[in-house]
């Protein structure tokens, strides 16, 4: 399959290095992008559906890399079905693991910890809630696992481990398997800030440069944040990604990214919502945090898409948050909401608006287009052009 689109007022690349990309055109073939910017009309005559932005705002999927799964498309802790799907409506095309701690009767023991990741990992590669690609599957590290245990479940697929809610004695405990974790090619995550349910415990900055992890999760608190000091050093003396979340400190979230501008580290700098939790669902969460740090913070607009984007790919390894040849097709349309005071979505974040989603488009395919049922319409007529298949996909015309 072939999908364009065109029209964009505004691309941005989800580069931090180089956040706006020339043109008005985004080619896809076949789930992967083909071209970015400028395009002959003969590329677009080849596509098969074509989308017109109508001068909206085209950015790549936003990626939030703190969502508690469990199985299928559903919370038991809110006992709330369809949420990833509504996350999708939000923008949000990928979301990965911050382990399975919500599953009911999660197992703590040597067999079931890995027993439940490699489950957790399996059951959602071909399982694509509202076309999101989803990475589950977290290890659960506890004081039962070996070395081997890790090198044991990267060979079955399971490339994320999380430290801060096993049976340690103390967090400093935790090191010996995020280095086994490291060691066979494993994204290593700790929980940061005080507890956030029971079973999990304080984890302070001290902790954080001793066990050396890829990314300190929710640094800005879950929902409770580390004392002030901690932030800068982590940022003065570590190279750990910082995780800011939805679900935590505002105040210390924009303490965070000011201290990593300061620094020139803004590319540590990650997006996520810490969902579903005590705080609840929120489909939204990840443009909320986006126009926080765009509105109240020194950040522009473009700068926190990159962080809710680019960012996370860099970080996790992953094809997608960027719009550049080669990557997956994950595109998101945003523009100024109906009805507001600004005349367009980057606009509309630096004023503190929540951007109206108008299209989403994963692995090439548009997954609805006009409005999400989850943001205000957007101010363009963004709409589909061209459609040429022989079925209908979800968001094609009837």
């Amino acid at each position: 399959m072939k999908c364009a689109v065109v029209n964009a007022g505004v691309i941005v690349s989800g580069d931090l290095r180089k956040p706006f990309i020339e043109g008005d055109t985004v080619i896809m073939h076949d789930g992967a992008i083909a071209a970015v910017g400028d395009a002959a009309a003969a590329q677009v005559d080849e596509c098969e559906v074509v989308v017109d932005a109508a001068g909206a705002t085209v950015a790549p999927g936003l990626i939030d890399s703190h969502v508690h799964i469990t199985f299928g498309d559903y919370t038991p802790r809110q006992q709330t079905v369809g949420y990833l799907e509504s996350y999708l409506y939000g923008g949000t095309t990928t979301s990965i693991s911050a382990s399975e701690v919500h599953v009911p009767g999660r197992p703590s023991d040597r067999d079931g910890v890995k027993a439940l990741a490699v489950a957790a990992h399996k059951s959602f590669q071909s399982y694509r809630p509202g076309g999101m690609t989803v990475h589950a599957g977290s290890i659960i590290l506890e004081p039962e696992l070996r070395p081997e245990d890790l090198a044991d479940v990267a060979r079955q697929g399971v490339w994320l481990a999380k430290a801060g809610f096993g049976a340690f004695a103390s967090p400093y405990d935790y090191a010996p398997l995020i280095a086994a974790a490291r060691a066979n090619g494993m994204v290593t995550t700790v929980h940061t800030g005080g507890s956030s349910i029971p079973g999990s415990g304080a984890i302070t900055g001290d902790h954080l440069l001793a066990l050396d992890p890829h990314v300190s999760f929710h640094v800005n608190g879950g929902p409770t944040a580390m004392p002030d000091p901690h932030f800068a050093m982590l940022v003065r003396e570590s190279s750990i990604a910082l995780q800011v979340c939805t679900a935590g400190n505002l105040r210390t979230t924009l303490l965070c990214a000011q201290l990593l501008e300061e620094a020139g580290a803004l590319d540590r700098l990650l997006i996520a919502t810490d969902t579903p939790t005590g705080s609840g669902i929120m489909p939204l969460g990840m443009l909320y945090t986006i126009s926080h740090l765009a509105s109240l913070g020194r950040l522009s607009p473009e700068q926190a898409i990159c962080a809710a984007t680019g960012n996370v790919a860099r970080v996790y390894g992953l094809r997608s948050g960027v719009l550049a040849a080669g990557c997956l097709a994950d595109v998101v349309i945003l523009d100024a909401p109906a009805g507001g005071t600004q005349q367009d979505a980057l606009a509309a974040l630096a004023h503190g608006d929540v951007a109206a989603v108008a299209a989403v488009i994963t692995d090439g395919v548009p997954r609805f287009v006009g409005r999400s049922r989850n943001t205000p319409a957007p101010s363009r007529p963004v709409k589909v052009a061209r459609w040429e298949l022989p079925h209908r996909f979800l968001g094609g015309p009837a």
